[in-house]
């Protein structure tokens, strides 16, 4: 069934869940269900919590796990028109809203780490550190909030404190009250990701300089920073695309309400699921020890299992 349609029961209508919905819940069963057997296995492994790489990779897995149980629930409650209290949709728009740039700030802080591995050797062991790494990521938390702290500052200095206790379907554009409050938002997040854009192109030129004169073991290690890197920036152009996705649905909207719902559900699965789906392939199987990790704790539930 490739439309939304309701039958009748009991005086009240009842929605029934069509493909898309389904293809979505079962896209993030099998995410959540990865990666949280990735994060079993961190806490299990006393190298991973002293690292910083593997830190700011367990991070980016709990974002992206918070973000997307957060965003489905909103899916699903918009679907069959459940309403809530403002108060409580503005705490989830808060949380949404800082986490849609956790994960691609934590991106660009792990290519940094990978920069400072192969570029400045040296002081690697100085600079990334575990609790190095855990001032960082209250650094990526705060510079998350910003947008949200100016969308949030304009919405409450116009607001009347009666709308917070009224029922509505939550969503974030709720909050979004004027135009040119919205391109602001969008200004915000562009220049975020034009600064993130250099910062990983600038270390990916470093490390190919790297890459070109080292030899051996070296060499090896470098050209795997450098393809590292070089997903790192993939997924931050899928992320970046996410931006542009409120525009072009806006857009379809206004032309058939039909074609906007399936290029919402497009734009759901390839520019929210997906690059938050890279991350266990960058690292949790790319990486040899976790995969080293992961294939042993694997192999030990398939034996208890049998």
């Amino acid at each position: 069934m490739s439309q939304n349609s309701s039958a009748s029961g009991g005086g009240f209508p009842v929605k029934i869940i069509n493909d898309r919905i389904i293809i979505i819940q079962v896209s993030i069963a099998v995410f959540l269900s990865i990666n949280f057997f990735l994060l079993s296995a961190f806490f299990r492994r006393e190298v991973f919590y002293n690292t910083m790489r593997y830190i700011l990779f367990a991070e980016t897995l709990l974002s992206d796990c918070l973000f997307l149980i957060l965003t489905d629930s909103l899916l699903i409650l918009s679907f069959f028109g459940c309403t809530m209290q403002t108060w409580l949709c503005l705490l989830i728009y808060i949380i949404l809203s800082v986490y849609s740039f956790v994960t691609p700030i934590t991106l660009t802080a792990m290519t940094l780490e990978r920069y400072v591995a192969i570029c400045m050797p040296l002081r690697h062991a100085e600079l990334c550190t575990p609790h190095g790494a855990l001032q960082l990521i209250l650094i990526i938390h705060c510079i998350s909030a910003v947008s949200c702290t100016v969308n949030l500052s304009i919405f409450f200095a116009v607001v009347s404190p009666t709308f917070f206790i009224q029922s509505k379907v939550c969503s974030v554009e709720m909050f979004i009250l004027f135009s040119w409050q919205g391109h602001l938002r969008s200004a915000i997040s562009q220049f975020y990701f034009l600064i993130m854009a250099l910062v990983i192109v600038i270390s990916y030129v470093k490390i190919l300089k790297v890459a070109k004169t080292a030899s051996g073991e070296t060499k090896k290690s470098t050209w795997k920073s450098l393809r590292t890197v070089t997903l790192h920036g993939f997924q931050l152009l899928l992320c970046l695309i996410q931006l542009w996705s409120p525009f072009i649905e806006a857009a379809v909207f206004n032309v058939d309400p039909i074609v906007y719902r399936n290029v919402r559900s497009f734009n759901y699965i390839v520019f929210f699921l997906a690059p938050r789906c890279l991350s266990p392939l960058i690292y949790g199987l790319r990486d040899e020890l976790f995969f080293q990790a992961l294939k042993y704790y694997a192999l030990r539930g398939l034996v208890k299992n049998i």
